[in-house]
């Protein structure tokens, strides 16, 4: 199955070659975002004014992180519920999906209730955007992050990314095939430790 999104674009990266740094398509801010083969640098936010979420948690499953501009925006708004939408997919890949902007704590807790969401939106809010400087994805001039998409594996290193112009959403697909190759990968990696000793 794959979520459709006529905005979507996924074609031209691939698990072993994502994004080189430089300028994303539609502006002129540069970004120098993370790439295939970095390690994730770890977090622990607010997703809750009383909850934090670890990424050192999730280490053994892949993980998706989701930055974007800020809670309440229309394109903000299509991109997480299409995610919501298609939790079976994610669930499937035994991936766990977060979304992180610089928004507060109550101002996630507000619209992941608004829109119903059922994965965790964490603050990346003070000190404001640390967390998207890390990955590359922070934009300096307006005080919010990138819309970028980082898949993690289950040893913490990015396998993929990919940033956005900040008003296309990038749909699910790029991040699907991601998730596929690591399945690949992993039983690729199964199949050649089980060759050896047999």
């Amino acid at each position: 199955m794959r979520a459709n999104n006529k905005n979507n674009h996924r074609n031209h990266i691939t698990l072993e070659g994502a994004r080189s740094p430089g300028k994303h398509e539609g502006g002129d801010h540069p970004h120098h975002a993370l790439t295939a083969g970095a390690r994730a640098p770890a977090f622990d936010l607010p997703s809750t004014p009383d909850q934090k979420v670890d990424l050192n948690h999730f280490r053994g499953r892949p993980v998706v992180l989701v930055f974007y501009p800020a809670d309440w925006s229309p394109v903000c708004g299509d991109q997480l519920t299409l995610y919501n939408e298609i939790l079976p997919e994610f669930n499937r890949h035994a991936a766990q999906l977060i979304g992180i902007s610089v928004d507060g704590a109550w101002c996630h807790n507000a619209y992941a209730a608004s829109r119903k969401l059922h994965f965790p939106l964490v603050a990346d809010f003070e000190p404001k955007g640390e967390v998207a400087r890390r990955y590359g994805v922070y934009r300096h001039a307006e005080g919010v992050c990138e819309r970028a998409l980082f898949v993690v594996d289950k040893e913490g290193i990015i396998r993929w990314s990919y940033v956005s112009p900040l008003g296309v959403n990038p749909g699910a697909d790029g991040i699907l095939n991601a998730l596929e190759s690591l399945d690949e990968n992993q039983v690729e990696s199964t199949n050649n430790r089980e060759a050896i000793h047999a």
